[in-house]
C-alpha cells in the first residue's frame, strides 16, 4: 500500500504537467467591415433582420399557421430532435466512465447429502443426510479509472461539444423548414395570381373573339381575324390546366414540410395584398458568426476535435486502475453478517504501454488530420455564409428594382391594348396591332406576378443567410 501510495503522488505530480494544456481557443477569422450588396456605407446601428423572429418577418396568418405545423411536425425536425437526444445519450456514456462503478452480488448454495451416502461422502466431514447452507454478499467495484491525465475529461469534454452541436443543428433545420414553407406559401400565392391572371386573359380573349365574328358576319372582319382571335383564346386556354397543375404540386410539397398527406393548402392574403416588408438591416457582418446555426455547429465541431487530440495523447501514460469488492462471506447463514465472516479484496493497478506497432502514434496523427479537417470546415462554413449573406442582399435590392420597373410596364401596356382594341373597333387601326398589345400585356402581368413573388423569396433568402427563423 506504501508503495502505491509513492506512486499515486508521482503520477500527480506528472499529472500537474499535463493538465497545463493549451485551452481551446477560437481561430482567428478577418470579417469584412460591411457586407457585399448592403449600402457602401458602414451600418451604425447593429440591429438585424437576422435577430427577429420569424413570425416578426413572415406576418400572414396563414402562413405563420403552417410554419407552426411544420415546427412540430417536420421529419427533418424530428430527426435532428431524435439526434440530440442520442448525443445526450452519447455524453452521459462518456461521463460515466469518470465516475466508479460499484455493483452488489449475492449467492445462496444448498446441499444436502444422501442419507445412504458412507460418512464423509458430503465432502465436509460429517454424516450423510444433512442440509448444509452458505453464501456471500459483496460489493464490488468494477475497474475505474483513475484519470490522471485527463483522457476521460477530455472525450467527456468533445461528447459535450457534440451535443452542442447537434443542438445548433437543429437550429439550422429550423431555419430550413421556414424557409421552406415560407418559399413555398409565396410560389403557392404567386401561382394563385398566374391562375387568376389567365382566366380573366380567356374571358377579355373570348369576348374579342365574340366581337370579331360578329364584325366577319357583318363584312368588316376577314376570316383571318376571326382565326388570330381564336389562336389567342386556345394560348390563354392552355395555360390554365398547366397552371393549375403547378399549383397541386406546389400543395403537396408543402404538405410534405408540414408532416401531412397531399391536400390543399389554405390561403390568406393575396400575392399583392402581403403586408408592407420589413426593412432589410443586414447588421454587423462580425455578428454572422454568433447569429448563423451552422457556423456554431462548425466550431464546436472543432472543439470536440480539439479535446480529442489531447485525449489521443494522453493514451501514452500509464493508466491507473482500481478494482476491488467488499462484503462477507461465511458457510453458515447464521454467521453471514458477524465479524469473521467479513471479506475484501482491493486491486490497484498500473498498464503502461510499452509497444503497439504505431498504433498510438498514428490515433494523435488521425485526431490532428481530424482536428484540422474540422478548422478548414469552420473557416469554409463562415466563408459560404457571407457569401450567401451577399447573394441576397444583391438578388434583393435588385428585384426590387426591376419590380418597379415591371409595374409601370405594365401600366403601359394596359393602356396601349386598351387604345389598340378601341382604333380597331374604330376602324382606325388594323387587329393585328390588338393582338400584339394583347400578348405583350400577357406576358408583362405574368411576369409581374412572378417578380413580386421573387421579391419576397428574395426577403426570406436574405432573412436565412442572416441565420434569422430558429428564434423562438
Amino acid at each position: 500500500m506504501s508503495r502505491f501510495i509513492a506512486t499515486m503522488i508521482v503520477t500527480t505530480l506528472l499529472a500537474g504537467s499535463v493538465s497545463g494544456q493549451r485551452k481551446y481557443e477560437r481561430p482567428a477569422v478577418k470579417t469584412p467591415d460591411i457586407f457585399r450588396g448592403a449600402d457602401t456605407v458602414a451600418p451604425t446601428d447593429q440591429t438585424s433582420i437576422g435577430d427577429l423572429k420569424w413570425f416578426e418577418v413572415f406576418k400572414d396568418e396563414e402562413l405563420q399557421k403552417l410554419v407552426r405545423t411544420a415546427m412540430v411536425q417536420n421529419y427533418d425536425l424530428r430527426a435532428a430532435m431524435a439526434r440530440i437526444n442520442a448525443a445526450r445519450a452519447n455524453l452521459g456514456l462518456a461521463r460515466s466512465d469518470q465516475f466508479p462503478q460499484f455493483e452488489a452480488s449475492a449467492d445462496l448454495t444448498t446441499t444436502r447429502t444422501s442419507r445412504n451416502g458412507p460418512v464423509g461422502a458430503s465432502g465436509q466431514g460429517g454424516p450423510g443426510g444433512k442440509t448444509r447452507s452458505f453464501g456471500s454478499v459483496f460489493l464490488n467495484l468494477l475497474t475505474f479509472e483513475l484519470d490522471v491525465w485527463g483522457r476521460l475529461r477530455q472525450q467527456t469534454k468533445a461528447a459535450r461539444a457534440e451535443l452542442r452541436a447537434s443542438e445548433e443543428d437543429r437550429k439550422t433545420v429550423m431555419t430550413t423548414v421556414v424557409g421552406d414553407v415560407a418559399t413555398g406559401y409565396f410560389s403557392l400565392l404567386e401561382l394563385d395570381s398566374e391562375l387568376d391572371i389567365d382566366r380573366r386573359t380567356l374571358a377579355t380573349r373570348e369576348d374579342s373573339l365574340r366581337l370579331i365574328k360578329l364584325r366577319q358576319q357583318g363584312g368588316v372582319a376577314t376570316m383571318l381575324d376571326v382565326r388570330q382571335a381564336e389562336q389567342l383564346v386556345y394560348q390563354a386556354s392552355e395555360t390554365i390546366p398547366d397552371t393549375e397543375r403547378a399549383i397541386e404540386q406546389t400543395e403537396n410539397q408543402i404538405s410534405l414540410l408540414l408532416g401531412n398527406n397531399p391536400g390543399s393548402i389554405p390561403r390568406g392574403q393575396s400575392l399583392t395584398q402581403q403586408q408592407e416588408l420589413p426593412a432589410v438591416p443586414p447588421g454587423l457582418p462580425s455578428s454572422l458568426l454568433e447569429r448563423r446555426p451552422d457556423i456554431r455547429a462548425a466550431e464546436e465541431n472543432l472543439v470536440a476535435q480539439h479535446a480529442l487530440v489531447y485525449a489521443a495523447k494522453a493514451a501514452y501514460f500509464p493508466r491507473i486502475s482500481l478494482t476491488g469488492l467488499l462484503g462477507f462471506q461465511s458457510n453458515q447463514l447464521s454467521n453471514l453478517f458477524t465479524g469473521p465472516s467479513g471479506a475484501w479484496t482491493f486491486a490497484p493497478q498500473i498498464t503502461q504501454p510499452i509497444f503497439t506497432a504505431g498504433r498510438l502514434r498514428s490515433n494523435v496523427k488521425f485526431a490532428n488530420a481530424q482536428q484540422e479537417l474540422a478548422l478548414v470546415q469552420y473557416q469554409q462554413t463562415i466563408q459560404t455564409a457571407f457569401r450567401e449573406v451577399s447573394d441576397a442582399l444583391v438578388q434583393y435590392r435588385k428585384v426590387k428594382e426591376i419590380r418597379t420597373q415591371q409595374e409601370l410596364l405594365a401600366t403601359t401596356l394596359r393602356d396601349r391594348s386598351r387604345l389598340a382594341y378601341l382604333r380597331y373597333e374604330g376602324g382606325v387601326a388594323t387587329q393585328l396591332n390588338a393582338l400584339d398589345a394583347d400578348r405583350d400585356l400577357f406576358n408583362a402581368e405574368l411576369s409581374l406576378a412572378q417578380t413580386r413573388r421573387n421579391e419576397l423569396l428574395s426577403l426570406v433568402r436574405v432573412y436565412k443567410a442572416l441565420g434569422g427563423g430558429w428564434q423562438q
